[in-house]
């Protein structure tokens, strides 16, 4: 008898294993989180936790809207209803991979979800709510503003020096469009110096969200000094400068380069011959090496006159800025204007390719002035509009606590 009893308990225990390991068992090794409410009650973008079971997850290759609330329980025909709805305001088809979602269901034995949420980055989310109506809204967190302070000695690039001390790529990006007609970010020397005062976003005061504007920087190159303060020359336009510590505007009319990071792999040179189908021909343009796909940059406002595929020099835009200066950009892999459009300095007109005539990825960029080539290395570039004298002395008074600031911060 006791024999029995043992035997029968061993059957017993064997199978609750094999059924606990059944349950764990499954193709999704990245369940959907269900978040247990505590006894005290939360909201949660907006609505109480206590009125819905809350499932989080992220949207993963392959799934759509449709697939994600059939997965919760909602009909087909009510999906479609949903998304023709709400498209002008929240088109579904745009759902990315990677991105986080926020299921709220019925507590009910149905657990048919209710409202729908995407989070689109950590501030901006989207809510489509189908409970009764069907309406959906953009919500954008409260982000809160705090000034950091960053230094260094540049050892082998910008990028490095501020990857090394856990700062934002988006600093260094910045810093080049600040500095972009005054030093050259493609030859910057070992130990030469930067400083910077920089807006750091928030949202919750806790968690960063992004980098806003550069108030302050100052950047030693080659021994030289650059001071750059962000000042608003115009209180009708608005519209954000920088100038350094003698009033003098650190825009130009031309940036020095079409793209914000890569090297020159070929300069204008009239001695220098290449091939071009079957003819020497000098080189007339500066060559910008960069990966397929870097986005081109118009060096200056102006109007495209030229966009076209042609022979040797594949897809090229050509711009004329005004009766003296026109500029051209060779090979692109896609164009991005048309002609008769109106860019702006700073504009995406293409992106970096290989077509034509060309042997790797890059821009070949050509510059003329009054109708002739010229290297534009070598050219004494026109200045922006310089500040109004009347507001210099205002000016100089406001960079006064700011460049004390930026001196003091060490290396």
């Amino acid at each position: 008898m006791l024999k029995k009893i043992t035997l029968l308990s061993l059957i017993l225990i064997t199978l609750n294993s094999c059924k606990e390991k059944e349950e764990k068992s499954g193709d999704d090794s990245n369940p959907p989180t269900v978040v247990k409410k505590s006894k005290v009650s939360k909201k949660l973008f907006g609505y109480s936790l206590d009125n819905f079971k809350v499932v989080k997850d992220e949207i993963k290759r392959g799934e759509t809207f449709g697939t994600i609330l059939d997965e919760h329980h909602v009909w087909t025909p009510k999906i479609y209803e949903i998304a023709n709805s709400i498209k002008p305001d929240f088109d579904v088809r745009r759902l990315r991979a990677g991105k986080n979602y926020t299921i709220l269901a019925a507590k009910d034995s149905t657990e048919k979800a209710q409202v729908f949420i995407y989070q689109h980055d950590l501030v901006n989310y989207s809510i489509v709510d189908f409970r009764d109506s069907i309406y959906t809204k953009s919500v954008k967190k409260k982000v809160t503003t705090k000034l950091k302070q960053a230094s260094g000695i540049i050892t082998s690039s910008l990028s490095q020096s501020l990857d090394e001390k856990h700062i934002s790529p988006v600093v260094a990006n910045d810093l080049s469009d600040i500095y972009a007609w005054t030093i050259d970010f493609f030859r910057l020397q070992k130990n030469d110096r930067f400083k910077v005062i920089y807006e750091q976003k928030y949202i919750n005061d806790t968690v960063p969200v992004g980098i806003g504007r550069i108030k302050a920087a100052y950047f030693e190159h080659v021994g030289k000094p650059f001071y750059a303060f962000n000042y608003v020359p115009d209180s009708i336009t608005g519209i954000e400068e920088y100038f350094d510590d003698q009033t003098n505007n650190l825009r130009r009319a031309f940036l020095k380069a079409p793209l914000k990071f890569s090297r020159i792999s070929s300069k204008y040179n009239l001695k220098r011959k290449i091939a071009f189908y079957g003819r020497i021909r000098p080189h007339l343009g500066t060559d910008f090496a960069a990966p397929v796909g870097s986005p081109i940059m118009s060096t200056a406002n102006g109007k495209v006159i030229e966009s076209k595929y042609r022979g040797g020099n594949g897809n090229y835009v050509k711009i004329r800025h005004n009766a003296t200066y026109t500029t051209q950009y060779l090979h692109m892999s896609k164009r991005n204007v048309k002609v008769g459009d109106y860019v702006k300095q700073g504009d995406v007109i293409g992106w970096v390719g290989m077509t034509g005539n060309t042997s790797g990825p890059h821009v070949c960029y050509r510059f003329w002035k009054n109708n002739r080539q010229v290297d534009p290395l070598k050219e004494e570039l026109p200045a922006a509009k310089p500040m109004k004298k009347e507001i210099q002395a205002n000016y100089l008074t406001h960079i006064a606590p700011i460049k004390k600031e930026l001196d003091a911060i060490p290396y």
